[in-house]
């Protein structure tokens, strides 16, 4: 009997498990469905009320609502050259409005080599455009519209910092007038495309396509902070026009505004010049130098900057004092990490303006190095400072001074005004004193419209940089009138 006893309340425990086995898992599915309904219920009179959430899409409807009257889709119509035969192309980016006097700013590989340009403005009306000018180192061109009931973007002092919230606004792959948003994930970013010869560019996560290109990007203000330019791909080590994969690179507006600026009021734009080549740090430091000064400056300098390599006489910076083996860590009070950064910063600015410049100079003696500063002038870099081979080129065959066309230069000359680069002197007797005699505009080099000698020195450098040329191939009007495609062998 003891023994049933105490297998009683063993019995009891055993069966209320049971119970509990099968009808536990429903109670508590009945506990937990309720708790989730209570918390719908509560999140949906939350959301009811007017959440963060509510708050930044409404923003986000307004930037929207601020910034598309000012965005533009550009169409460019042109015909490809080469080797005597010529297939037509479309082409199609964004762009804005940059001031009510009806000037449009895109990247200048939108509208290259076009001969017919169209905008088409945010409520569809369709605007025959005349390219004003363009500057390909930068990859910036200015486009004019008729004025009439335009609506200018308005555009931000400052750049964006990092962390920044932006908006990236555009035509991708043809969707036009699309929106994205992101934000600021870097600044002062050099991809080394090859097209672009100053790097300075906003890196943002903002999803950029294909057909972005020229489109504004913006802040939460809905001011224009920057313009959408290239994207990395993932594919390889460059930029392409490939598929959105995380990485936008933009141009910031402080480019912008210098470089429009001079577009629209002299149709080129001027670069400084400093007179210094350069080396990144880390390259300097793998590098065997056979210079001691240069063997110190990898040795013992620690930190951000850039080596100078060489120093042109008679520059701004052997005038200011500047030697080889300095590092550069600030120019004009903000740091320096590259030479991508502190070459697009020099020719940003113009000639005559004076300038601070810290750098370190090594002590080869004593195995350390010392802080410095000194001021620069800045002067205008000369279009053929960095084409030297094709200048002595040209100067082979007889082609003795060029220069950007100016409507006084052809006053001089007696021939009607037209933006291109005319030929000042030609050696005597040489092969080409007959077919390109003073006088002679030149107006396409490569089938490519150029406006000015920088692009006539920029577009043979880059055709000869990636193809190559066993002639030089120009579009020319002469002294009479006539237009003509020359062939010009060179050596």
């Amino acid at each position: 009997m003891r023994r049933i006893e105490f297998l009683g309340p063993s019995l009891v425990v055993l069966a209320a498990a049971g119970v509990l086995l099968f009808v536990g898992p429903v109670a508590v599915r009945q506990v937990s469905q309720g708790m989730t309904a209570t918390q719908m219920s509560s999140a949906e009179a939350r959301l009811h009320s007017g959440s963060i959430l509510d708050q930044m899409s409404q923003a986000s409807r307004d930037v929207a609502i601020f910034v598309e009257p000012s965005v533009v889709h550009v169409s460019s119509t042109g015909t490809l050259t080469g080797r005597g035969t010529g297939r037509a192309f479309n082409n199609s980016g964004s762009g804005w409005v940059y001031d009510s006097a009806g000037h449009i700013v895109t990247n200048a590989h939108v509208v290259e080599g076009a001969t017919r340009l169209e905008v088409q403005m945010f409520d569809g009306e369709r605007r025959e455009a005349k390219l004003l000018g363009a500057d390909l180192r930068t990859d910036i061109a200015v486009l004019q519209v008729d004025g009439q009931g335009i609506v200018p973007a308005q555009r931000e002092a400052q750049d964006p910092q990092q962390g920044d919230m932006v908006f990236a606004f555009g035509s991708p792959f043809d969707f036009r007038f699309s929106m994205s948003n992101g934000i600021v994930s870097g600044v002062g970013r050099a991809a080394g495309i090859t097209e672009i010869e100053y790097e300075n560019f906003i890196q943002t996560d903002a999803a950029i396509n294909p057909g972005n290109s020229g489109g504004p990007l913006t802040n939460t203000k809905g001011h224009v902070v920057g313009m959408s330019t290239a994207i990395a791909t993932g594919r390889g080590n460059g930029v392409s026009q490939g598929q959105f994969s995380g990485i936008g690179l933009a141009i910031p507006i402080s480019m912008i505004d210098n470089v429009v600026g001079q577009l629209i009021d002299h149709g080129v734009a001027l670069k400084g010049y400093l007179g210094v080549s350069m080396l990144n740090i880390e390259d300097l430091a793998r590098m065997r130098m056979r210079d001691p000064i240069l063997q110190a400056t990898a040795k013992y300098f620690q930190g951000d900057g850039v080596a100078i390599e060489f120093v042109s006489p008679q520059s701004p910076a052997e005038i200011a004092g500047l030697r080889i083996g300095d590092v550069i860590t600030q120019f004009a009070g903000q740091r320096i990490e590259s030479v991508a950064q502190l070459k697009t910063m020099i020719a940003s600015r113009q000639p005559s303006e004076s300038l601070s410049v810290d750098a370190w100079r090594p002590d080869v003696e004593n195995k350390r190095g010392e802080n410095f500063s000194v001021q620069v002038v800045i002067e205008q870099l000369k279009p053929e400072t960095n084409s030297k081979l094709i200048v002595d080129t040209l100067r082979s065959i007889g082609v003795k001074k060029l220069a950007s066309s100016t409507e006084a230069m052809a006053q001089q000359f007696g021939v009607p005004f037209d933006r291109g680069v005319l030929v000042e002197e030609v050696v005597a007797g040489s092969s080409v004193a007959g077919i390109l005699p003073p006088g002679t505009l030149i107006m396409e080099v490569f089938g490519q419209k150029i406006a000015n000698l920088d692009d006539f020195y920029t577009r043979i450098n880059r055709k000869l940089r990636t193809q190559g040329a066993p002639e030089l191939v120009l579009g020319v009007r002469q002294q009479n009138g006539d237009v003509a495609q020359l062939r010009i062998p060179l050596p």
